[in-house]
């Protein structure tokens, strides 16, 4: 079965940075895009980064673009989001995501706390 399961995250200062890793299993990881998103309290789950099965193709959120980096390794079957000079809007659950055909599979959720 389609397995996600995230590691990473934590409490970091404002400025600070973090990366968040995601393991995919029981599917050919190679030929599926990749996304990361969040849902901060009270609000929807947003759409935060995606990456193509290739690396070729990277799309970010305005709010989080040129400052989080989205990347893979499909030798290792994973998925990673580079945070940096996080601030404090961007605390929120984060959850890595696969489409494949119909049917949409998430990781655990991992919460990022960003406060002094």
């Amino acid at each position: 079965q389609v397995q996600l399961v995230q590691s990473g995250g934590g409490l970091v200062q404002p400025g600070g940075s973090l990366r968040l890793s995601c393991e995919g299993s029981g599917f050919t990881f190679s030929i599926y895009s990749m996304n990361w998103y969040r849902q901060a309290p009270g609000k929807e789950r947003e759409l935060v980064a995606a990456i193509s099965s290739t690396s070729g193709a990277r799309n970010y959120a305005g709010s989080v673009k040129g400052r989080f980096i989205i990347s893979r390794d499909n030798a290792q079957n994973s998925v990673y989001l580079q945070m940096n000079n996080l601030k404090p809007e961007d605390t929120a659950v984060y959850y890595c995501n696969v489409r494949i055909l119909n049917s949409v599979y998430w990781g655990q959720g991992t919460q990022v706390t960003v406060s002094s």
